[in-house]
């Protein structure tokens, strides 16, 4: 239904501005005259559209700027406005909302895959003591997928170029050193152990910066270390399957990680890279630069041996039991570059450390590792400590 309209139109002359007002039952167009002789009708046609040149002569009377236009609901069945209150979402309150969905998503899964990675790499390691092979099958297998991916159009491939492999290399052999004294560890000792001592890499940054970089920290960021050193010393000392081998090797893992970071950082200035792509180019590199070393220290041999061995005490499981835990390192670590992409760096450094609580306890339980209260006392001491650094840092 259309109602009529009633408009009051008001004559202008360049004279000036007179009341007498017309009543209209057809248009809502205001008649005027031309103020500079006007029209041969000396008014304008509602038929045809109105282009207003010049608006100094014009006067309009505060009636006619206070009108106000006023729309209400009505129901089907009465004639009682509705009390409508329809807020629209705030734009930026529902991306912030949907990012933070996106962050917790990435951390929930990093956080599972490690977990499962870590479950899988100690079974195989428990059956074919050969980390330096296993190490490289991890690395084999990430790298097999991104070619995979990219090949297909999965993801995209990076656009790279020497500079860019240039400066990847050194952070590729801090990469290789790290991970495979890591996987070392978890060959000696229990998975909960190797990384307790691994919470410790905060005092093994500061350090560094420190005395190789000349950086300077604020006093808190100081404090913070005495519980972290305490913790790793206590757990180390009260440790009930304790192994030099395997201490040693979480400690080289932590001095390696921290040297990849400082790499990382000056290396990748002004890189266009994306978090996935970045990665796989990293575990490419170290592939290529671990191969060989894993040939010399192990060999092929006693590869073999050993994996005879394994298969026929473990069975056709143990087969499953590698890809998985090859497969599931280069997922979590992937899933942890991507997340790089999305949060600051602090935000990473605590989700960091929430992950190596929940692959502790993770490994305690599946395990059966025994542990003593002193030995777990040591172990949220050093936590506590890593979480006082990542908020001193901040």
């Amino acid at each position: 239904m259309i109602s009529s309209i009633k408009h009051s139109t008001s004559v202008f002359n360049s004279t000036g501005f007179f009341s007498n007002k017309r009543s209209s039952q057809f248009s809502p167009l205001t008649v005027i005259k031309n103020v500079h002789g006007g029209f041969p009708n000396q008014s304008c046609s509602y038929q045809k559209p109105l282009h207003i040149v010049a608006i100094e002569n014009l006067a309009i009377s505060k009636k006619t700027q206070q009108r106000k236009t006023e729309c209400q609901a009505y129901e089907a069945d009465r004639s009682t406005p509705l009390d409508i209150n329809i807020e629209l979402p705030d734009e930026e309150a529902r991306l912030e909302s949907a990012k933070r969905i996106k962050i917790g998503i990435y951390f929930a899964t990093w956080w599972a895959l490690n977990v499962v990675f870590n479950i899988y790499n100690k079974k195989v390691l428990n059956a074919f003591p050969y980390p330096w092979l296993t190490s490289t099958l991890s690395l084999a297998a990430g790298s097999l997928m991104m070619l995979i991916s990219w090949a297909t159009r999965v993801a995209d491939a990076p656009k790279t170029d020497f500079e860019f492999w240039k400066s990847l290399f050194p952070v590729a052999v801090a990469h290789t050193i790290g991970h495979v004294a890591a996987t070392v560890s978890m060959s000696k000792v229990a998975v909960s152990f190797t990384h307790i001592i691994k919470s410790g890499e905060p005092a093994f940054s500061v350090l560094v910066s420190r005395f190789l970089l000349g950086e300077a920290f604020p006093l808190p960021v100081y404090l913070s270390l005495l519980p972290i050193i305490g913790g790793c010393a206590l757990s180390a000392a009260t440790e009930l399957n304790f192994n030099m081998t395997g201490f040693m090797g979480a400690m080289i893992s932590n001095l390696a990680f921290v040297f990849r970071n400082i790499f990382s950082k000056k290396g990748m200035k002004g890189k266009s890279v994306s978090g996935m792509n970045y990665y796989a180019c990293l575990s490419m590199l170290s592939l290529l630069i671990l191969t060989p070393f894993a040939i010399a220290v192990e060999g092929p041999q006693l590869w073999a041996v050993g994996w005879q061995k394994a298969v026929s005490q473990i069975g056709p499981n143990f087969v499953w039991w590698v890809v998985a835990q090859s497969v599931f390192y280069h997922l979590y670590n992937q899933v942890s570059y991507m997340s790089l992409d999305q949060i600051s760096p602090l935000t990473f450094s605590i989700g960091n450390t929430m992950k190596r609580i929940s692959v502790i306890v993770s490994s305690i339980i599946i395990f059966h590792t025994p542990v003593q209260p002193v030995n777990a006392l040591g172990a949220a001491i050093a936590i506590l400590g890593t979480f006082l650094y990542s908020q001193a840092k901040q």
